[in-house]
């Protein structure tokens, strides 16, 4: 700012400035006549005077100079944050969240009716490859999946689906990512009967193998994205991190235990790995419109 005093020269309006001093320049009339209300509002007079280089002088009286100064001073620090910002959004609910926990209680309601009519729901729904290949039943390789052996498997299975299937839908998106668990899992049970064939009495029943099929998908996921990373140095190394991960974790959690399905598991795990290397994930912007 200048305070060089100004005793007469043409106003933006045509006329003649009255005595008195520059007390701002500023780039444009419309910010020069903003600082012309707190003049205003003082109780003085102003008068702005455009320059030949564009900008727009604020002039006040002499006298007031220091006054208009300091209320300027003050009205610039008060504004500084003006206009507040906008409060941030309410947080939407997203789909990652809710529906892993429908599936939970649907899950939960499952092993009710089980507990209700011991072995009516098992003899109905569980994997049976003479009842599936031979009686027809198309639906076996889906209901399995509801369907649990005692409380203990059950907890173990919800534990784990909800971390895990929450991670599939944030990275695939609500839709995408429940099409493609569901499609691994069932292809996984299918292939596990397959495997076993229709001259044993094999039996299956459970959640893991869908629990697998998301980690599959997520290690598949993780190495499509290194694949597509560049600098040739780094390559195998971002490859080999996320498959030996998911290797890791499937004989870490699926491995053990004397009732322990391997064979449904590691089925679960492959046929999610192979859609997760094959099937690209959305955008973060279309993951975001997937929320509800």
């Amino acid at each position: 700012m200048t305070t060089d005093p100004v005793t007469a020269g043409p106003s933006e309006a045509g006329g003649q400035v009255p005595a008195g001093v520059v007390v701002g320049v500023y780039p444009t009339s419309g910010v020069a006549h903003e600082h012309g209300l707190v003049v205003l509002a003082m109780g003085l007079d102003y008068d702005v005077v455009l320059r030949d280089d564009g900008a727009t002088e604020l002039i006040v009286p002499e006298a007031q100079l220091a006054d208009v100064r300091r209320q300027l001073e003050l009205y610039d620090r008060e504004s500084a944050h003006w206009p507040p910002r906008p409060p941030p959004p309410v947080p939407r609910v997203s789909g990652a969240l809710v529906t892993p926990c429908i599936w939970f209680v649907v899950t939960a309601l499952a092993f009710r009716e089980q507990m209700l009519a011991p072995g009516v729901w098992e003899a109905r729904g569980a994997l049976d490859p003479v009842a599936l290949f031979r009686g027809g039943e198309g639906w076996r390789p889906f209901t399995a999946l509801f369907l649990h052996a005692d409380l203990g498997h059950l907890v173990s299975n919800l534990g784990g689906g909800l971390l895990v299937f929450g991670g599939v839908l944030a990275t695939f998106g609500l839709g995408r990512g429940w099409l493609l668990l569901g499609a691994a899992a069932v292809a996984g049970n299918l292939l596990t009967a397959a495997a076993h064939g229709v001259d044993g009495d094999y039996r299956s029943l459970g959640a893991s193998t869908a629990v697998f099929a998301g980690i599959g998908l997520l290690t598949g996921a993780a190495v499509r994205a290194a694949l597509r990373g560049e600098g040739s140095a780094w390559r195998m190394r971002r490859l080999l991190m996320p498959a030996a991960a998911g290797v890791v974790l499937l004989g870490w959690l699926g491995a053990g235990g004397v009732r322990t399905d391997v064979l449904a598991h590691g089925m679960g795990f492959l046929c999610g790995l192979v859609a997760g290397g094959f099937v690209s994930t959305p955008s973060a912007a279309r993951r975001d419109e997937e929320k509800v």
